[in-house]
């Protein structure tokens, strides 16, 4: 089952259960990768594409939420963090920082790195190897610790 199908399925779910501020979150999250699908590409909706888009409107919810707490409007911020963690749920969950670690040290040693320089290496395996779990920052922070401890 496709992460689309899931969101139907649980749009329907949550249809029947009568929960409007759930299901106004999964609904956008279906507009979002139906717009997608008929954006004219040939690739269709990906795997890889489905998850872009969720983790796209999962940080857009998180931002606007802030912007709201800045203009003291809780009852918007409120809103957009209840749509945010009802979109995570459609995320994979995040590894450990000792996973992440171990992982990164393998693809060090795959790859040959030694120093910062060789940043650039790690990161487009790693990139790929976490996607959507954990943030480009996070991994960039962590690859180059570990390759200045070399």
């Amino acid at each position: 089952m496709t992460l689309f199908d899931k969101i139907s399925n649980d749009i329907k779910v949550a249809m029947l259960s009568r929960e409007s501020a759930k299901l106004e979150a999964l609904r956008s999250i279906k507009a979002a990768m139906l717009l997608a699908k008929t954006d004219g590409s040939d690739s269709g909706l990906t795997p890889e594409k489905e998850l872009s888009i969720v983790q796209k409107l999962y940080k857009q919810r998180k931002e606007s939420a802030e912007i709201y707490i800045t203009n003291n409007r809780k009852e918007l911020a409120d809103k957009e963090f209840f749509e945010a963690e009802v979109i995570e749920q459609y995320l994979p969950k995040p590894p450990s920082e000792e996973e992440i670690t171990k992982i990164l040290t393998e693809i060090i040693v795959q790859t040959g790195a030694k120093s910062p320089a060789e940043m650039g290496k790690v990161m487009s395996i790693a990139a790929k190897r976490f996607a959507g779990a954990v943030s480009g920052k996070v991994i960039s922070e962590k690859v180059k610790q570990l390759l200045l401890n070399n």
